[in-house]
């Protein structure tokens, strides 16, 4: 499976970020260890949503859309 995933920064609550990856565990303990340029400065991070998909493709396709103007407000109202 692949998963599409958005986190919360537990103390910076506006803090959020979206991702895709195969073993969702073990990218949520990179986040939280500091091993994400991205996201290491807003530590520790919260497991928001997961969505999971079989094709790789599909994944990628949605968290893109997610990360695009619409999404991001489709994301907003629906999920944050």
């Amino acid at each position: 499976m692949h998963y599409v995933y958005l986190i919360r920064s537990i103390l910076y609550p506006g803090k959020t970020y979206i991702g895709n990856t195969v073993d969702i565990e073990q990218r949520l303990a990179t986040h939280n260890s500091g091993g994400s340029p991205h996201t290491k400065l807003h530590r520790p991070w919260e497991l928001v949503l997961m969505l999971g998909f079989k094709d790789k493709l599909k994944a990628t396709a949605f968290e893109k859309y997610l990360k695009s103007g619409s999404g991001s407000a489709f994301a907003r109202k629906r999920f944050w």
